[in-house]
């Protein structure tokens, strides 16, 4: 009964944001179009983007749009693990970007705000008359 009220009573609760592993099984290399990888995915504020790929062999660059674009410049952020995490923490577009900028490495989304989770509506309560009390 209870964990049933926290549910509807916090909608927000059951929406969890989602982890996207870059490149799905392809991961973080040359050769393989991210732009089509991410066509279909809608990002929100609060996912998660996973960048995998052969620690020592590779990077990850958070560029602004010009360096996007020339595979060069500057960059706000540079990864190198080989299994990076970032939080997509504001809306608006992010662009990344590999050692393999020029084969395609790279990619570009937009981020949309954190969807609104709505409160749930109860009915109205009936209107109460009001009590008279009287003391003997």
């Amino acid at each position: 009964m209870i964990v049933l009220l926290s549910t509807v009573l916090s909608p927000s609760i059951a929406m969890a944001n989602k982890v996207y592993v870059v490149g799905d099984e392809q991961g973080w290399r040359g050769g393989v179009d991210y732009q089509a990888w991410a066509a279909n995915k809608i990002f929100f504020v609060g996912d998660i983007l996973v960048f995998r790929y052969v620690l020592g062999k590779d990077h990850v660059y958070q560029v602004d749009g010009p360096s996007f674009h020339n595979c060069s410049g500057l960059v706000s952020r540079v990864m190198s693990s080989g299994n990076d995490f970032i939080r997509l923490a504001a809306p608006g577009r992010q662009w990344f970007f590999g050692d393999h900028c020029y084969d395609g490495q790279k990619l570009v989304i937009t981020v949309s705000p954190p969807p609104f989770a709505f409160p749930p509506s109860f009915p109205p309560r009936p209107a109460q008359s009001p009590s008279w009390f009287a003391n003997p």
